[in-house]
């Protein structure tokens, strides 16, 4: 089951005034906006830092990306030993490994499980060649939900994955609606870690001509996201899913209140919020990468306890370093530290406990 946190911040209410926002998202930004000389700095010396937000590059997957999403050096430049070399630069224990934010999609329908297979056994053999240094949320072959589901069973089954990856939409239908519904119940119906990374929903490529999608549309889709669950009841009908959400969960954070009183006005709402969607919102767990900033942080921490944060870095498309750096700045507790940077993952994915 997902874990619980207890608090008196009152998340079966209603809803939250927007002053209560106001002064919530304020306190917390002036908290860690503090000079480095006044910081709670105890940071473990050994980290042994989970990195669940972590982008791998089969040489299958490579070979299919041209024309999109574009021969990105950075990708053609990765390598296994290269990983290696920085995670250990930064502290990094373990990386989870996930396809970069396209997945599958850029390929023709029929070939997609082909190459969601081949990445995921290219994974597998990272794992194996490097004990304890790597992980796997298995890319699945959606919206194909059949194939989906055999992925599944070949991911967790077969290849023993920490859990399976998916995309924040599809084309044109989010994770809540009914399309996907068979791919929940079995997710639901193992336990599984979910994992969503955001993309660009067919809605939104291009409303911003030159601006990257992925600096405004996929934060947004990583809310619209979490929202098409709230509303779809998912949250509420899948209980025994541990879903994490990238980069701090998008503009959710922001979005929270707001969201929070819609739902309270809404007749329906005791069926998929029957505690208020701040209740549902604070099960969720969501990642550090690049999202770090003091602001983008105090609208996280303002939302949900520590316990719901777990460190991710979007590498290679940021550096572990900057990431580590980042959260390093912000104000926190040595136990809540080692909980974001390992603590909180290993209690998710239990064979990282030791």
């Amino acid at each position: 089951m997902i874990h619980r946190h207890s608090s008196s911040c009152g998340c079966g209410e209603p809803g939250l005034s927007r002053r209560q926002v106001l002064t919530g998202l304020a306190a917390g930004a002036g908290a860690l906006a503090l000079p480095a000389a006044s910081r709670s700095d105890e940071v473990d010396p050994a980290p042994r830092r989970i990195d669940v937000h972590h982008h791998f590059f089969p040489p299958a997957w490579l070979q299919r990306t041209q024309p999109p999403p574009g021969p990105l050096p950075m990708q053609r430049d990765w390598s296994q030993a290269r990983v290696l070399e920085l995670m250990d630069k930064s502290g990094i224990a373990t990386a989870i490994c996930s396809l970069a934010p396209w997945g599958t999609s850029f390929v023709e329908p029929a070939e997609m499980t082909k190459l969601a297979r081949v990445c995921n056994d290219y994974a597998a053999e990272m794992i194996r060649d490097h004990p304890g240094r790597f992980g796997l949320f298995a890319a699945m072959p959606l919206p194909d939900v059949e194939a989906s589901l055999k992925e599944i069973a070949y991911a967790l089954d077969t290849l023993h994955a920490d859990g399976i990856g998916l995309m924040t939409s599809y084309g044109d239908k989010w994770p809540g609606d009914p399309l996907f519904q068979p791919v929940f119940e079995e997710l639901n119906r193992r336990g599984a870690v979910v994992y969503f990374h955001p993309t660009t929903a067919n809605c939104c490529g291009n409303l911003l001509p030159g601006v990257n999608p992925g600096l405004i549309e996929w934060p947004f889709d990583t809310a619209r996201a979490i929202t098409s669950l709230l509303y779809s009841d998912s949250l509420v009908r899948y209980p025994n899913i541990r879903f994490i959400f990238s980069h701090a969960g998008g503009a959710l954070p922001a979005l929270s209140g707001r969201i929070a009183n819609f739902v309270a006005r809404d007749e329906k709402a005791k069926t998929y919020a029957p505690q208020g969607a701040l209740a549902e919102l604070k099960k969720l767990h969501y990642d550090t990468a690049n999202a770090t900033a003091a602001p983008a942080m105090a609208a996280l921490m303002a939302l949900v306890p520590t316990s719901q944060i777990v460190f991710g870095s979007d590498y290679p498309y940021f550096s572990l370093a900057e990431n580590v750096e980042g959260l390093g700045k912000i104000t926190l507790g040595a136990a809540d530290r080692q909980a974001i940077n390992r603590g909180n993952t290993a209690r998710l994915l239990p064979k990282y406990q030791s």
